[in-house]
């Protein structure tokens, strides 16, 4: 079993935040790879299903980003698992717009999602970073990560999901350098 952790904040209003871009790409997943109904369970909402030959548990917290990692952390315990059976996808703002890479472990470059996980698990999950780009100035990052996409970006951010989706048996089967390349080929 793996769990599969999208970051964001619940409510209609930030549905389409850059911030919860974590969210979408876990509800994308849901639906390419046929996931079972939302369930209300560990401070957030589940869905079960496989993707290839391994069982996937998608996690929405709904505790808010900056206490993400409560949510995350009963899902683990209650299935007895460690950090290496973690995901997280969540935005970047150190990575160009729509590029995504993966890596385990690191830093949390002042993300709330991230840190609340790394308190309660340690920093040694994997990460999906999805690039949002950066607004060029620290002072305008509050409002760019709690911003809407603008609509420009809509088919960019549709492909880069859609990218994610259709390759994360990769990611399942913990093939991370074949699911970049495999996303950056599909965004060419």
């Amino acid at each position: 079993m793996q769990i599969w952790a999208g970051l964001g904040n619940p409510g209609p209003q930030y549905a389409m935040h850059r911030h919860n871009v974590g969210f979408m790409a876990v509800d994308l997943i849901a639906d390419m790879h046929g996931f079972g109904a939302v369930k209300k369970q560990f401070l957030g909402w589940t869905q079960e299903g496989r993707i290839g030959n391994d069982k996937v548990l998608l996690l929405k917290p709904a505790t808010f980003m900056n206490e993400s990692g409560r949510a995350i952390g009963e899902a683990l315990r209650f299935y007895k698992l460690g950090p290496d059976a973690l995901t997280v996808f969540h935005d970047e703002l150190d990575l160009a717009p729509f590029k995504v890479k993966v890596k385990r472990g690191g830093g949390t470059a002042g993300h709330n999602g991230l840190r609340s996980t790394d308190q309660h698990l340690g920093p040694e999950f994997r990460r999906v970073r999805l690039g949002i780009g950066h607004p060029g100035h620290k002072d305008r990052v509050t409002g760019y990560v709690l911003g809407n996409y603008a609509k420009a970006e809509m088919d960019d951010l549709a492909d880069m999901l859609g990218a994610i989706g259709a390759e994360a048996p990769w990611l399942a089967a913990g093939d991370d350098v074949r699911f970049m390349n495999d996303v950056a080929l599909r965004l060419g």
